[in-house]
């Protein structure tokens, strides 16, 4: 069994930041990619940054320059740093692993249960 727990969501005003967090925890072999997706009211869920092991990153074109995502593997845990955060950014934020839970496993999907992120005045 693998659970992801997210904290950090809540409310903040046009221009803030925050920060959520992910960690995984149980059976783990090895974690491949991480990402953060959102899911606005009426809008299909959307990537918004994933890093891989390697360290490598990709970020929406909305978010570019304003949010930072960083990994730590000792704590199987990831990061978005979001700053200048605009009315745009509110939806529930969603992180995602890649995990083997054994070696020469496939790779498997999971989800945390979801952050609010709300930026109003």
């Amino acid at each position: 069994q693998v659970q992801l727990v997210e904290s950090g969501g809540g409310l903040v005003q046009p221009g803030g930041s925050l920060t959520l967090s992910c960690a995984a925890s149980g059976s783990i072999f090895s974690i491949k990619g991480m990402g953060w997706y959102r899911q606005a009211p009426g809008k299909q869920r959307e990537l918004v940054a994933a890093v891989t092991s390697a360290g490598s990153t990709n970020y929406a074109d909305s978010v570019k320059g304003r949010f930072t995502i960083s990994r730590d593997d000792a704590k199987n845990t990831v990061y978005l740093q979001m700053n200048s955060l605009q009315s745009e950014d509110t939806a529930v934020y969603y992180c995602n692993f890649k995990i083997q839970v054994r070696r020469a496993s496939e790779l498997l999907n999971y989800w945390g249960q979801g952050t609010q992120v709300t930026v109003s005045s």
